[in-house]
């Protein structure tokens, strides 16, 4: 199969930079910590003094609370600092909310460290334009206003560094309006002209700055990307006559990749390829007791075939391993690796490194657990002992498989060792090769995830997977939105090999299509594990894990005679991915926008990107309408905040369904009818007006 177009996002334009003119630092030389424009409340930031993120391509607001006393106006820019050392600055415009908080947004278009400070100033020009608006219309100090007006623009005349044809033009209005005329003088504060070369270049007598502060830019598929999960052992496994099964391969598993690759996906994601345990080896559907031929739980990694720089022998060789990655570039796909720092009981480790474990008090290795699951093919790593040894070899075990072509790592239970070992290790990795992404599988305590995110895991997991009404929703979307933006990157897995909800397992087919909808639009980051375009929604019973396993078993799946019977998802898959490559709004985390409507089950946001983003010349905005109970049919009416895509309240205008072709024309206020069982979810293009 050819190898796919590329799903970059295209490329992105900055907003129009204002000539630099350094305003320096406003130090006050008393040593107090407040200058005279005080700059406070700086976004981006993170929590701790941590390290703010972006990706290559993401639109990144920029916000800061600036004032001064009285009524004198001011302006604020932002001086950004590109890896390359090269300056711009943009001017930052205040909200209309009175909450003196100025804003910009900007494109980040270079991959590496940045720097960013605010700076405010006395905008001089404008606070004269805006008094002589009032004064010279009320007839009151005409003259002093004209005469003032006059010195200040031959002020800005006399600026060597301005062209000379605007320094020519400013002269002959400050001539003008030494004549003291009140038309001369009203006709100058309302001048857009004049407005917008003071915009540009500002005259000022008063100047404060804010610190410098880091913000980190990493590749684009840290922030965007498709994933799809899935076992190689199950790939190409086949039964023989005698019932038992003889494994996958890399090179068996490699055919799967052009259907993963024509569905659309960024990311083919391995659970562990390391030799498994064979003491207290899990049977199927977690059973203590293995049965011939059983093929254990990836997880528990480590026998005498080696560990975690080794392959399991039933997979092929490293070279095999090289080649299947090579495969997947060919298909436009890039592999990710899981990470599971976890040894067997007949992991090398074990007898060479007892200190990394935890002895209990009759001389045994305490196993792993998560009340009330229970791990007795698995170890857990303790890190008090031999931190020093442990960490080294945790950075050897990753080092060698960037070496092997590696650059994305799905890190299983972070939360279960050391934060600090995270930030360590993630620092090293990236010291030395900054396109590795660590994606954390944490599903733990707000504080734990979040924190995991600060020191450097480029993506999570997330409590989506469970969050699954209207109000849950809107909720979840809006934290990720606006309130973690800064430095937690959500994937939004749909379901994975340990986790099959209650929502999958009783919602139906419906169920499946929503939830996929919700997850390819809501977050430029989202995932499927391999089955979930076969609706497989049946649990072990009394869990949250589909029956018959694939973490203890093979999977037996025809995935081209489903698609051929109409009994996959994969089209709607494919169309998702397609609708994700074409719109750059989804490709942003920052610009969801949560509305209204009438009905607890209909979910309702948009996401929105300025023509100055796009790089198309257009703006793109995409509304999404779900119903979220996969049971009923839904009628309501649905309210559309419009100024959030440049629409006056009350004015048409015209969508497109992206799944089902239909165009309809819509104001702030319309009726949906969403059916749960034919069409639970409109992903509509707002269509540009003429």
């Amino acid at each position: 199969m050819a190898a796919r177009a590329s799903t970059r996002p295209p490329a992105f334009r900055s907003p129009s930079e204002i000539p630099l003119r350094p305003l320096g630092d406003g130090a006050d030389d008393r040593g107090l910590r407040t200058t005279r424009i005080p700059l406070l409340d700086g976004t981006p930031r993170v929590p701790g003094d941590y390290t703010p993120k972006a990706f290559v391509g993401e639109v990144v607001p920029f916000s800061v609370v600036a004032f001064r006393e009285g009524h004198d106006l001011i302006g604020v820019q932002l001086r950004l600092t590109a890896p390359d050392g090269s300056e711009s600055l943009h001017r930052m415009d205040a909200r209309a909310d009175g909450t003196d908080r100025w804003h910009t947004r900007v494109a980040l278009d270079a991959q590496g460290a940045w720097t960013f400070r605010f700076e405010a100033f006395s905008d001089d020009f404008a606070t004269w334009a805006h008094a002589a608006e009032l004064k010279v219309a009320a007839g009151v100090d005409v003259e002093v206003m004209a005469a003032l007006g006059a010195a200040l623009l031959a002020r800005a005349a006399g600026e060597r560094d301005r062209p000379a044809a605007q320094r020519k033009m400013l002269s002959r209005r400050a001539e003008t309006l030494r004549s003291g005329d009140a038309a001369a003088a009203l006709s100058a504060s309302t001048d857009a002209e004049l407005a917008a070369v003071f915009r540009e270049r500002p005259v000022t007598t008063l100047r404060s700055s804010s610190s410098s502060r880091p913000l980190l830019v990493e590749r684009t598929t840290a922030g965007v990307g498709a994933w799809y999960e899935l076992f190689p052992r199950s790939e190409g496994a086949r039964r023989l006559k005698d019932g038992s099964v003889k494994s996958g391969t890399f090179r068996t598993a490699a055919k799967r990749l052009p259907g993963v690759a024509a569905m659309g996906f960024d990311v083919v994601y391995l659970v562990p390829i390391h030799p498994i345990g064979t003491t207290n080896r899990k049977g199927r559907n977690n059973t203590l007791t293995a049965e011939p031929g059983d093929p254990g739980s990836p997880y528990a990694i480590g026998a005498p075939e080696g560990g975690h720089d080794a392959v399991h022998p039933d997979l092929g060789t490293a070279a095999d391993f090289r080649a299947f990655v090579r495969a997947a570039r060919k298909e436009g796909l890039e592999v990710a690796l899981d990470l599971a720092l976890q040894a067997s009981p007949d992991h090398p480790w074990v007898a060479e490194h007892p200190e990394w474990f935890t002895t209990l008090p009759d001389g045994t290795i305490a196993y792993a657990e998560n009340p009330p699951k229970k791990y007795q093919d698995i170890y857990p790593l303790n890190f008090d002992n031999d931190p020093e040894g442990i960490y080294r070899e945790m950075l050897r075990i990753v080092r060698y498989w960037v070496s092997q072509g590696v650059k994305i790592f799905r890190v299983d239970n972070p939360h279960t060792k050391p934060l600090q070992f995270w930030e360590w290790l993630i620092a090293e990795v990236n010291a030395e090769d900054p396109d590795v992404i660590f994606l954390a599988e944490a599903f733990t305590r707000p504080a734990v995830m979040r924190a995991l995110a600060a020191v450097g895991f480029q993506q999570s997991y997330s409590y989506f997977t469970w969050r699954n009404t209207k109000a849950e929703l809107e909720e979840f979307l809006g934290s990720i939105s606006h309130e973690t933006c800064d430095y937690m990157r959500p994937n939004l897995f749909v379901n994975t090999h340990d986790i099959l909800t209650e929502y999958l397992q009783f919602g139906g087919r419906a169920a499946y299509r929503i939830r996929a909808c919700i997850a390819a639009t809501a977050a430029p980051v989202y995932g499927v594990y391999a089955g979930y375009e076969l609706f497989e929604n049946v649990a072990r019973p009394g869990s949250e894990e589909n029956i018959d396993n694939e973490k203890y078993e093979y999977k037996f799946r025809d995935w081209d005679a489903a698609e051929d019977a109409g009994d996959s998802l994969a089209p709607l898959l494919r169309r998702l991915n397609q609708i994700r490559r074409e719109h750059p709004a989804l490709s942003q985390l920052r610009n969801l926008s949560l509305h209204w409507s009438d009905d607890d089950a209909i979910l309702v946001y948009s996401k929105h990107l300025d023509a100055a983003f796009t790089g198309t010349g257009s703006n793109d905005t995409i509304i999404v309408v779900a119903n979220v109970d996969p049971h009923s049919v839904r009628e309501t009416t649905v309210h559309l905040d419009t100024s959030v895509w440049g629409v006056p309240p009350g004015e048409p205008f015209e969508v497109e369904d992206l799944l089902t072709g239909s165009v309809w024309t819509w104001t702030d206020h319309n009726y949906v009818r969403l059916d749960a069982f034919a069409e639970p979810v409109h992903i509509l293009k707002v269509r540009e007006r003429s």
